[in-house]
């Protein structure tokens, strides 16, 4: 997403958008959606050149952005600049995935031993999603937001960096400074922290 097509006026209303989404704020969700979907699908499309697979990872993108949003810093990067990156991450791990996987394979592999995957995306239209389909998704990102506040810093940033941003352990602890050994007992407790916590989460639903 380029920079001449934002002016600095419309850079302020992006990064006011994301200040007001961080507060949890769905209006303002369905504004930022509006405003620079097509842009963030042109991003992706330099990526993901299949169409229905690039508009697959927009909707990911923007439950990232929701959840993410407080972690948007407008003295560190331009809204469009954070925004362009997240997107760009996003599509980039979808290739990762993909390469990674059979062809037969859904491209998110189910939990268990069923015979057949059952694929996350498949039920999603053919066409972009709205912003109140991406919100009722969203809305669960709140329970995981809230857990992840119970991790230690360098479980949230391991975790961060290796389910969020797409890194392999190595690629991790090469990031962080830390032996590997020492990243994936950090993933592996953060993991296991998450699991608990969101069970307790839905019970409390129920």
């Amino acid at each position: 997403m380029g920079q001449a097509s934002f002016s600095s006026e419309r850079q302020q209303r992006l990064a006011d958008l994301l200040s007001r989404v961080a507060l949890g704020d769905r209006v303002a969700f369905e504004a930022l959606y509006k405003e620079t979907c097509a842009h963030l699908l042109g991003v992706i499309l330099r990526i993901q050149a299949d169409r229905t697979l690039a508009e697959d990872v927009l909707q990911e993108a923007y439950v990232n952005i929701w959840r993410a949003a407080p972690s948007f810093n407008p003295g560190l990067s331009q809204a469009s600049t954070w925004l362009g990156s997240v997107a760009r991450n996003r599509a980039i791990d979808s290739l990762r995935r993909r390469q990674s996987e059979p062809s037969t394979v859904s491209r998110y592999q189910s939990v268990g031993e069923e015979e057949d995957e059952t694929d996350l995306l498949a039920h999603v239209p053919s066409e972009a999603p709205g912003p109140m389909d991406l919100l009722a998704q969203a809305s669960e990102e709140r329970a995981l937001r809230n857990c992840m506040a119970h991790l230690s810093g360098d479980q949230q940033r391991s975790l961060a960096l290796a389910y969020f941003e797409g890194l392999t352990h190595v690629e991790v602890a090469e990031k962080m400074g830390q032996p590997l050994g020492t990243v994936k007992s950090w993933v592996r407790r953060a993991l296991q922290g998450l699991k608990n916590c969101l069970e307790r989460a839905s019970l409390a639903m129920n």
